[in-house]
Order: C-alpha cells, then structure tokens, then sequence
C-alpha cells in the first residue's frame, strides 16, 4: 500500500476518530470529534470527505450513525490494530495508566548518555503531560527493556512525549530485572 500523506489536520482528526471509536466502540459524532480537536463541526464534516475519499474513515447512517475507522486508517497513522498492540506499562507521575497503548519507543543520541532522550509515540491524548513529569516505560514485552524519564516535551501532532532518561534497564538473559 502506498503511503499516504496526511495533512497535520486530518492526522489529528483521525487520530481522535480512532481514540474516540476505541472508547465507544460505536460510530463517532462529528459533533464529538470537533469538540476533541477544537475545531467546528462544519470544517470536521469537510476533512470527513476528504478522508473518506482516501478510504480511511466510513460513514455510518442513521440515528446512531457518524463515522468509524477502516482498516485503512490504523495502517495510515502507522497504528496497528488495537488486539494486536502489546501491552507495554506505562506509568506517569507513579500511577499506572491502563491503556495508555505505547505505540513506539524511539532512542535518540544513545551515544551521548548526557543528552540521552527517549520519545515515546502514544495512542491517546497527551494532554495531561506537563513538563517535568515523570515517566516509567517498560518493561516491553521483547526486550524488556524499561526505562524512566523526566518528560521534557511533547509533540501534540505526532502524539509523541519527549523524556530526558534517568533511568534505562535492559536485563540480559534471564536476569532478576533490577528493581
């Protein structure tokens, strides 16, 4: 499939469509998603048409009709379907969040451990982050790699915060992971 490009504003729209959708489980109102990324109805129902052109939003009609994501839309954002997602715990501010959905864990300058960053990609809102927060990824199912961060910043359009690590733990083997 080839890739597609996504205007800031429709990845925003179809990043709340599908967060909203995960949550209802139902068709999303325009109505609902507006109120989600600021916008009015009228400018939601135009990029809706743009998107449903693109194959990666379907109308639904009727009383509870509104619109729902395709399969289109996760591979779009680079998501992976929900069931599939690993389960990565995700702590903020030592309070373990439940379905926080760590889509992608990205090491920046590893090489300079004074600088080192993390940028951990969410599906959800990111509101709630401020700076200065503290972040506990991992372990991740793989490699049960697990690392904590201050968060340093966030990227709103790419659904991304950005931690200074404090920590990162990597257990090799079957190694008692470091507590």
């Amino acid at each position: 499939m080839s890739s597609i490009e996504l205007t800031p504003s429709q990845k925003k729209i179809l990043e709340a469509l599908i967060n909203l959708y995960r949550d209802e489980e139902s068709a999303v109102k325009g109505e609902d998603i507006a109120q989600e990324v600021d916008r009015n109805p009228g400018t939601i129902r135009n990029q809706m048409q743009s998107l449903k052109a693109l194959q990666l939003v379907e109308g639904v009609p009727g009383p509870k009709g509104g619109y729902k994501p395709t399969a289109n839309a996760y591979d779009a954002l680079e998501l992976q379907e929900m069931d599939q997602a690993a389960d990565v715990p995700f702590q903020h501010n030592g309070e373990l969040i439940e379905g926080a959905n760590v889509q992608e864990i990205d090491l920046t300058s590893v090489h300079h451990p004074e600088l080192c960053r993390a940028e951990i990609r969410l599906q959800g809102s990111i509101t709630d982050f401020h700076e200065g927060d503290s972040i506990v990824v991992g372990p991740t199912p793989l490699s049960k790699l697990r690392i904590a961060g201050t968060l340093d910043g966030k990227d709103d359009t790419n659904n991304t915060l950005i931690l200074t690590i404090d920590d990162m733990q990597a257990p090799y083997g079957d190694a008692e992971p470091l507590h």
